[in-house]
């Protein structure tokens, strides 16, 4: 089961946004997931626990990107067709 950290700059609005929309896109492709939502902040020091971090693309440098977790800037949160070519592009779905 992939683990998946959605973040956002206070960790409440736009990460559950963002959270619905994966966990919606996930269930369309039979992905299954625990996904959880926070702050940059928190991600950030949690990082390491994830397969897949999914954040606003002003927050994807934010993250170390040289071990095992994915990173996936969105330009737009709430944009499922983006939400779903990107985790493609990262060979999720």
């Amino acid at each position: 089961m992939l683990k998946v950290m959605v973040a956002c700059g206070n960790g409440m609005g736009s990460s559950m946004l963002i959270k619905m929309k994966v966990e919606a896109i996930f269930k369309k492709h039979q992905v299954e997931a625990q996904i959880d939502h926070t702050s940059v902040g928190d991600a950030i020091s949690s990082a390491a626990n994830y397969d897949i971090i999914l954040c606003p693309l002003s927050f994807e440098g934010s993250f170390n990107q040289g071990g095992k977790t994915q990173v996936i800037g969105l330009q737009n949160v709430l944009s499922e067709a983006e939400i779903t070519e990107k985790l493609k592009n990262a060979s999720i779905l």
